[in-house]
């Protein structure tokens, strides 16, 4: 941790593969809501999923049925229970959703995917925070989670599947928005946090009526040999009325410095704890720093306008190539959302608006290090600048057919366009323009272009509401662009990428509802992915490939008495290669995508024998997934147990404790298989932590 800088910055039910065909991005989720809402449920009679509030579908507040399609979220009940020192803790809770934790802070998300890596991937998940985007369209990172504040979020609300009408670029698998870390009229509290290996959190959180702070500080000195996270989140909102509009500000800023540890490699390393603690790569790091404004108008006439901007910066040392190459990235970026909500008559709302954006990003990649190969010479392989805007109309509307029927329709039209710079001798030469050995570099820089893209995007869905059940029916589309760093930085010999945008149609049924003491929250979902981008065996960005997903979720909670609850949500799905992709040379098709488990979930059984105490026993499971696309080589999942609770001991002093891997299960984070260019192969670990006891302490003065 010497080299740290200070800076400014279910049970799965016991599911037999039912038909995964039509596809549903059911409400699961927003039973998934719900059971995360199962501590305050648990006092107020039975759990009622369809009741929820939801945010995130069309940027203003619902109850849960009044949206045709999923929403899952966690309230700041679980939060706290939660208490994740990684984000995936808490979201893995909810169907559908299956991030992989990689080595600090960092991860991979699946949400209705495979786990997704790659250059592209982070594209394929829109990440908000108070509803606006982390990152510009077409500038994410797959880690960008960790620039926003889940640590003391109010709550977290997931979309499965294509997004609404409402949201456009990124929003192909799901929609993650964290809401509200900072809340005026909250209590004012001050926490104290203690685990193994050094850690230790402090938290606050101060509000007025009209002003909140909330702030956390983390050092963690690391599982693994050399490794560890120093991290500082600062959240502001400030909410105020003017001229028959309320204005609600929010500000958060980052700074996360990280000690990065590599793959422990060798079949089933994971299971050696000497071994899975040494780190191959103490030189590794990554420094984030991250902030951001925006303020939200909410006119009484239905207008709402948020006008934000936004400042990002990350170093990477890239300890997985020959010759380390230490990435550098940022961009500034400013934008506005715009909506109009009115009512036609009393059986028709509408939703419009226009969303703008504008960021310039910018990229290098420097080698300061002799690689083993010439091909990847020392010195300067990118330098590069972007400038994008975007300009995205969208109309929804809903109609009350009758009493128990309604039909959502909505579309968007999103125009993209980069406008790149090279900063360096266009080709795949040395920095200074001599040529390397045989064909060349490794490193291709294409020349100045402009890019444009096109979307049209759609969704329709019917819903049926009887009592306390509805049923719906939804059919939707979902687009990434292709991200900055496919687009040009290119490898080989190719000097252009001529992509296409990938494109998802999903369809989806779902089933949610109360019954007695029972909630219950279903879904199928079936989707079919194009022009899905990739490196094929040239080192070449194409995007011929095709994917299919399919699957079933649920979502159950049952309430025996006032003290004993439980839940459950799972998934079951299949992944698959639809067509022979160039990047493989034997037949692929049928396979299942790599890393992608057919069967995942938990399940939580809670007590609270007095108001003041709440405890939980959490199981978490993870199934078998295959390693690579020939699905030659597989991991063998595991499952986990962990122990929660919060006492209220006064009415200012609350005391807490997470036991995790209480059985001290031997197990791998992630796991997968990479071949390299000499035909040789290697399995690849981040082992999971030991048992692990968190220990907490948080003051209220009012």
């Amino acid at each position: 941790m010497g080299r740290f800088r200070h800076r400014l910055p279910l049970m799965l039910l016991a599911t037999t593969p039912l038909l995964a065909s039509p596809a549903t991005l059911a409400d699961l989720s927003a039973a998934t809501a719900t059971i995360t809402a199962q501590a305050s449920a648990l006092t107020a009679g039975a759990p009622r999923l369809i009741d929820e509030t939801v945010i995130t579908a069309r940027r203003t507040e619902q109850v849960v049925t009044s949206h045709v399609g999923n929403i899952a979220s966690l309230d700041s009940e679980t939060l706290e229970l939660t208490a994740h020192s990684h984000i995936q803790e808490s979201l893995n809770r909810l169907a559908g959703v299956n991030f992989h934790r990689n080595n600090g802070q960092e991860y991979l998300p699946a949400i209705r995917s495979p786990v997704l890596s790659g250059p592209g991937a982070c594209g394929s998940v829109l990440i908000m925070e108070n509803g606006v985007p982390l990152r510009p369209a077409g500038f994410c990172n797959v880690n960008e989670l960790f620039e926003a504040n889940t640590e003391q979020a109010r709550r977290i609300e997931v979309i499965r599947g294509p997004g609404t009408a409402v949201y456009g670029a990124n929003a192909l698998h799901g929609i993650v928005n964290i809401i509200d870390p900072a809340e005026p009229g909250a209590p004012t509290t001050i926490g104290l946090e203690g685990g193994p290996h050094d850690y230790v959190r402090g938290r606050v959180h101060w509000s007025s009526d009209s002003l909140a702070i909330a702030a956390n500080v983390t050092h963690d000195g690391g599982y693994r040999d050399d490794s560890g996270v120093d991290q500082q989140k600062l959240s502001v909102q400030h909410r105020h009325q003017v001229s028959g509009a309320l204005v609600t500000t929010s500000f958060t800023a980052v700074n996360l410095e990280q000690e990065t540890a590599g793959f422990a490699t060798g079949r089933n390393a994971y299971r050696d704890r000497s071994l899975s603690r040494r780190n191959p790569n103490p030189e590794a790091y990554r420094d984030v720093r991250a902030a951001r404004v925006s303020s939200r108008i909410d006119w009484q006439n239905g207008w709402t306008l948020t006008p934000y901007a936004r400042y990002s910066e990350m170093e990477f040392l890239q300890h997985f190539l020959p010759g380390q190459p230490l990435e550098e990235n940022g961009q500034h970026s400013v934008g506005l959302l715009t909506q109009k909500t009115f009512s036609v008559n009393e059986a028709v709302d509408v939703i419009t608006g226009v969303d703008v954006e504008y960021a310039d990003t910018w990229l290098k990649e420097y080698q300061a290090n002799a690689a083993p190969n010439p091909v990847m010479p020392q010195g300067y392989h990118y330098d590069y600048d972007v400038q994008s805007a975007v300009v995205a109309p969208f109309l929804q509307a809903e109609w009350q057919l009758s009493e128990r029927w309604k039909v959502n329709l909505g579309g968007r039209y999103e125009w993209t366009r980069y406008d790149y710079d090279n900063r360096m001798i266009a080709g795949r030469t040395r920095d200074d323009g001599t040529p390397c050995p045989g064909a060349g570099c490794r490193y291709s820089r294409p020349g100045d272009r402009k890019d444009r893209f096109d979307n049209l995007s759609g969704k329709l869905g019917i819903a049926y509401q009887l009592n306390d059940q509805q049923w719906y029916l939804s059919l939707s589309q979902g687009y990434r662009p292709p991200q900055m760093t496919e687009m040009y930085r290119l490898q080989g010999d190719q000097n252009v990428a001529d992509l296409d945008p990938e494109k998802i149609v999903s369809l989806e049924l779902g089933w949610r509802g109360q019954y007695g003491r029972l909630g219950y929250d279903f879904a199928l979902f079936s989707m079919r992915k194009d022009n899905v981008i990739y490196r094929d065996t040239n080192q070449f960005n194409i995007d011929d490939g095709k994917m299919s997903h399919e699957g079933f979720e649920y979502q159950l909670e049952y309430r025996f008495n006032d003290q004993w609850q439980a839940g459950i949500s799972g998934t079951w799905a299949r992944h698959r290669y639809e067509n022979n992709a160039e990047a493989i040379d034997v037949p692929i098709k049928g396979n299942d995508v790599d890393t992608a488990p057919r069967h995942f979930g938990s399940a939580q059984l809670s007590w609270r024998p007095l108001d003041s105490l709440f405890a939980e026993l959490e199981w978490v499971m993870m199934g078998s997934y295959y390693l690579d696309p020939e699905n030659d080589h597989r991991y063998g999942g595991h499952d986990l147990l962990h122990l929660r609770a919060r006492w209220q001991a006064t009415d200012h002093l609350t005391l807490s404790f997470r036991l995790l891997n209480l059985t001290d299960r031997k197990y791998a984070e992630r796991a997968d298989y990479a071949t390299f260019a000499s035909g040789a192969g290697q399995y690849r670990y981040f082992p999971g932590e030991p048992r692990s006891l968190y220990v907490g302490v948080e003051y209220r003065f009012r």
